[in-house]
């Protein structure tokens, strides 16, 4: 493996991990109290930047994410397209 892709990986498993602890945080509410809330606290405390990587990251292979994080995907905010 690369450096630039160990790298990549590295920084997808910590979104990853830093997301899947918000999401163990709102498991005790129900899903639909805690998958707005989920999409909210990302939103809220994320750079672009880091959502914008962790979009990237799981879109198009969300089964490596928690169920209420794989909900709560759809409702990240987007970085405006340039």
């Amino acid at each position: 493996m690369t450096d630039t892709a160990q790298a990549g990986a590295e920084k997808r498993e910590k979104l990853a991990h830093m997301a899947g602890q918000i999401a163990d945080f709102f498991k005790a509410y129900p899903d639909d109290q805690a998958v707005p809330a989920i999409a909210d606290h990302i939103n809220q405390f994320w750079s672009r930047r880091m959502r914008a990587d962790f979009i990237a990251a799981f879109e198009h292979s969300p089964e490596a994410l928690p169920p209420l994080l794989r909900l709560a995907l759809p409702a990240l905010r987007r970085a405006p397209a340039e």
